[in-house]
């Protein structure tokens, strides 16, 4: 048995809905720009380019509920809505074909961004950790096992603030369908159990502030809800 210096801390984990059982995270991979009206929105031309990834922390992962802290060092917080994707099986090189045999299960999550910090990063051809990867980034609602949504290809990805629709979409507009993510992850690095992939968020992005009621779903998967605490001291 391994002898730490200090105890180890505890696993991320995600709640499984209609279960006291919970999902371990052991990798957060994230798409860039995979749907085509949010990429436009962004600058870029959907058109020419393979599907790019981004990491956050697993511990980034916490409830999509309750009240999520405005973080530190950013005037321009932004809300992203995504399917998620959990893998309980792992694999190498693996085909479309095969990807989906690879799946858990599906949730709902959020990539919030520090974009002022994003933006600074792009400019300065930077990394983007310091706006993606910061403490409690990926916020994510209870998952479901495949067995009782099935593999979900369509359905309405929606996000509300105070009550007003900001994004809206359909996961048939997904550029780069989930077994193509999937397969693509695979050819750079090991997938493994407990992996979770945010699939990317349609167009309609923007800023959060404190006291903002933020709610949205994918239709067939699950919804959120929680509110934006105050600025940090």
């Amino acid at each position: 048995m391994s002898e730490f210096v200090f105890a180890p801390p505890a696993t991320p984990s995600v709640a499984v809905a209609g279960s006291s059982a919970r999902f371990p995270v052991r990798r957060v991979f994230c798409v860039g720009r995979n749907y085509a009206a949010h990429a436009r929105e962004m600058g870029n031309d959907p058109t020419r380019e393979p599907p790019f990834f981004f990491m956050k922390p697993a511990d980034a992962v916490v409830p999509a509920e309750g009240v999520i802290a405005y973080p530190p060092l950013t005037d321009n917080l932004h809300h992203e809505v995504e399917l998620v994707v959990a893998l309980g099986a792992g694999g190498s090189r693996v085909s479309p074909e095969e990807a989906l045999s690879l799946v858990w299960g599906y949730g709902v999550g959020l990539d919030l961004t520090r974009r002022d910090l994003q933006d600074v990063a792009k400019k300065m051809s930077r990394p983007w950790d310091w706006g993606k990867g910061f403490d409690a980034s990926a916020p994510c609602a209870a998952l479901r096992p495949v067995a009782e949504v099935g593999h979900p290809s369509a359905g309405r990805v929606w996000l509300e603030v105070n009550g007003e629709v900001r994004q809206q979409g359909d996961l048939n507009e997904l550029i780069w369908p989930v077994a193509d993510v999937i397969s693509y992850v695979s050819q750079s690095v090991a997938l493994q159990p407990g992996d979770l992939i945010y699939t990317g968020t349609p167009a309609g992005v923007g800023a959060l502030r404190p006291g903002d009621r933020v709610s949205g779903g994918v239709q067939g998967v699950g919804t959120f809800a929680f509110e934006i605490g105050a600025r940090p001291a």
